[in-house]
């Protein structure tokens, strides 16, 4: 069975095409640059033909959608909706082109677009209230892949934040840990009390699997586990991993304007289409430990 992984060469891809890889799926990917790798193809989901071409060449059982601008930073909107959401709606339009119809396309949204909703848990029957780009772009995302849903197989997953060994230090983990790699004595960040999910890649991967190859279809889906931790606490244990302690300080140019105070999303749509989910591995101190020692 083949699977296509658009983006597969990012921090989540690379991650899935291995577990993938382990269970006996021939895999290929998207990626920007040339890699030198057979499966790699490049392709920018922004070309209409350039899609086409790689699914009329690989006519995947499976298709899961990662390649996105998900930093919530980036400061060009315009690319932000042209990857996000056309190249997105380039990848549907090319699939119904072609004779082998997927028996899923898996999409990655994001938990950005439920917003601030004056609510500890978030699930997926709250109306969605982005409050940046990125969250905007990913809901854009999702009605215009709603669109498709009575022609083709779709599930769209919300993951909330998630982290690991080998992402990208401008994302929030990494960078913390990045500074205790280095023995800093001194970290600035935004707001220490802002609470959020920092849920382990092998827990995401794990679930994106089951979504995959499950008989779920023409659903919207928390990736969560409904489990917060604030950045001081996070800090806390990095002083006991790293055996010594940093200084936390604000930098007021890190508070981000409409800050969401808590992110926690609800696992009970999640766990009733996948009843394995709630037993899969996620802990927290763990991964920071592997990140530390990577």
């Amino acid at each position: 069975m083949k699977v296509l992984i658009t983006g597969i060469d990012g921090f989540t891809g690379q991650y899935l095409e291995k577990f993938l890889i382990e269970k006996n799926f021939e895999v290929y990917g998207t990626v920007i640059a040339e890699s030198g790798q057979e499966n790699y193809l490049m392709c920018n989901i922004r070309n209409k033909s350039e899609v086409d071409g790689v699914i009329e060449l690989v006519k995947p059982d499976y298709i899961i959608h990662l390649a996105a601008i998900s930093f919530v930073g980036e400061e060009n909107a315009s690319l932000i909706y042209d990857v996000n959401v056309i190249g997105t709606q380039n990848i549907l339009d090319a699939v119904l082109q072609t004779s082998v119809i997927p028996k899923k396309i898996l999409l990655a949204s994001s938990a950005t677009v439920y917003g601030n909703q004056n609510a500890e848990v978030l699930d997926e029957s709250m109306c969605p209230k982005p409050v940046n780009h990125y969250g905007i772009s990913k809901l854009a995302m999702e009605h215009v892949a709603q669109t498709y849903f009575d022609k083709l197989d779709i599930i769209i997953a919300r993951p909330f934040n998630y982290s690991g060994a080998g992402q990208a230090e401008h994302f929030l983990i990494p960078k913390i840990v990045k500074h205790y790699k280095e023995h800093s004595s001194v970290i600035e960040l935004g707001n220490l009390h802002v609470a959020r999910e920092f849920n382990d890649i092998g827990y995401v991967i794990r679930i994106y699997y089951e979504l995959m190859i499950g008989e779920i279809r023409s659903e919207i889906v928390n990736l969560s586990s409904n489990k917060t931790i604030k950045l001081l606490d996070v800090i806390e244990i990095m002083n006991k991993i790293a055996g010594y302690e940093i200084e936390a300080r604000v930098n007021q140019a890190f508070v981000r304007e409409n800050e969401i105070a808590s992110l926690s999303g609800s696992c009970e749509k999640l766990y009733s289409l996948i009843p394995s989910a709630s037993s899969f591995e996620n802990d927290f101190k763990k991964m920071l430990e592997s990140m530390y020692l990577s």
